[in-house]
């Protein structure tokens, strides 16, 4: 069985790029700390903007999707889903409500992560929620002229369990004893689980809510007000093109990491940047017509009014709307399409 080498990684001399992306964490990291003392009852918004993204986006990486709508109407209002998708996307939210309220409860043991995997399937039949696979699973890509070919074989059932426990331990021992730094333990567990692949199912969603789970333990809060799996599902190529360079050789210990952590710490940083561009216009009180005109010039290219929304959690639909109008009919803005196909640039 693979052994799990986190004492040779904490040994390993990392490049400038990963050591710049840790301090720019940190650095980030403790900006935020003070915003949060500066203005916590401001950010109520982002917070539950970043849990309706987040399970949007985790869900329709793996092509669990349903309308903008009913998304919000489970996120927020926890209306009874209506088919699988739907039952799947609430098993999303509850778990990620879960770590939201509880993460310092939550250890990191096989049994906490079966547990979580029993939440997401939850509101659906899944016989095997909570319980790891019971066959061989394979992770394979689907190429343009229609063929499909096995990228990567993970362990078979009967290893999984012990795998699970042996990563749960080798990681919980570097992180007690302070053998290696957090921001390079998290991304190698994330990637042990997933070459690993423990569940016939949900194992790209249980990756993304172990990492806010980390994360939170950690002491990184991005997670609860800029939405990490929105930024994955907006280039998922290069996130699958990270893990893949980085399984290569896993079974055999030869594997090397460095590609996956240098995408998660990246999309992480990326996230934190984001929290200080939100938070700075629902910090200013502006009018909407000044805040929407804000969020606007930041924005490079075409833009949709979910996007301004984003950057402007404190403000209605239809104030954003009107905002949007004018700045339209002022010729600071050019608008392109109608409905839901509308964009909009800046001119």
């Amino acid at each position: 069985m693979r052994s799990f080498q986190y004492g040779e990684i904490g040994r390993r001399r990392w490049d400038s790029e990963i050591l710049s992306l840790i301090a720019g964490i940190y650095k980030e990291a403790g900006k935020q700390e003070l915003y949060l003392k500066q203005r916590p009852e401001a950010l109520d918004k982002l917070v539950e903007i970043a849990m309706i993204q987040s399970t949007e986006a985790s869900n329709a990486i793996e092509g669990i999707v349903t309308t903008d709508t009913r998304i919000r109407q489970l996120v927020q209002e926890k209306t009874t889903p209506r088919n699988r998708s739907e039952q799947e996307i609430a098993g999303y939210r509850d778990v990620l409500a879960v770590i939201h309220e509880s993460f310092d409860a939550i250890p990191i043991t096989r049994n906490y992560i079966l547990q979580l995997h029993k939440i997401l399937y939850s509101h659906a039949n899944n016989p095997l929620a909570g319980q790891t696979k019971n066959v061989q699973n394979y992770i394979s890509a689907t190429y343009r002229d229609g063929h499909t070919g096995i990228l990567f074989t993970p362990l078979p059932p009967h290893e999984t369990p012990e795998a699970l426990d042996r990563m749960c331990e080798e990681y919980n021992r570097v992180i007690g004893n302070m053998e290696l730094e957090p921001l390079i333990a998290i991304p190698v567990f994330i990637h042990d689980f997933l070459c690993i692949h423990p569940f016939n199912d949900g194992n790209g969603r249980m990756s993304r809510l172990l990492t806010m789970l980390l994360l939170y333990r950690n002491g990184f809060f991005v997670g609860r007000y800029i939405s990490l799996e929105a930024k994955i599902a907006k280039d998922k190529g290069s996130y699958y093109d990270a893990l893949g360079a980085s399984q290569d050789g896993w079974l055999e210990g030869k594997d090397d990491p460095e590609p996956f952590i240098k995408y998660l710490l990246g999309t992480i940083l990326a996230a934190y940047k984001e929290f200080e561009e939100r938070f700075a216009l629902v910090e200013s009180k502006l009018p909407a017509l000044e805040m929407v005109r804000a969020a606007a010039q930041n924005r490079i290219g075409r833009f949709i009014k979910q996007d301004i929304r984003e950057l402007c959690p404190s403000l209605s639909v239809s104030s954003i709307e009107g905002a949007l109008r004018k700045l339209v009919a002022s010729g600071e803005l050019k608008r392109e399409g109608q409905g839901k196909s509308t964009r909009y640039i800046r001119l």
